[in-house]
């Protein structure tokens, strides 16, 4: 009986710790502040989560340069190059779409 208690304390106490993870808001999905051309509330978001709200965005990745990467959305013609630093998008520059 000791031990089930116990795993219950413990299963308490994981679910109680679960409340403390850091939430960042979800990258994967980030509030719009200006339409597809507009990717400055991807600043700081994580980069792997970010690359589903890009493409939900009409971003599709072209290339990668050492941390750079190029993304490009053929139906507006908006090119941003993406660096990322500690697995973060850290900037974000929109360049003409030839530079794509």
């Amino acid at each position: 009986m000791a031990n089930k208690y116990k795993m219950m304390v413990g299963a308490a106490a994981l679910v109680a710790l679960a409340g403390c993870i850091e939430d960042t808001g979800s990258a994967s999905a980030p509030a719009s502040t200006g339409g597809t051309g507009d990717l400055s509330d991807f600043v700081g978001a994580r980069a792997g989560q970010a690359e589903g709200g890009l493409q939900a965005r009409g971003y599709e990745l072209i290339r990668s340069e050492g941390l750079t990467s190029y993304w490009f959305n053929r139906d507006t013609g908006s090119c941003a190059a993406i660096t990322t630093a500690d697995g973060r998008y850290s900037n974000i520059t929109m360049l003409p779409a030839e530079d794509c």
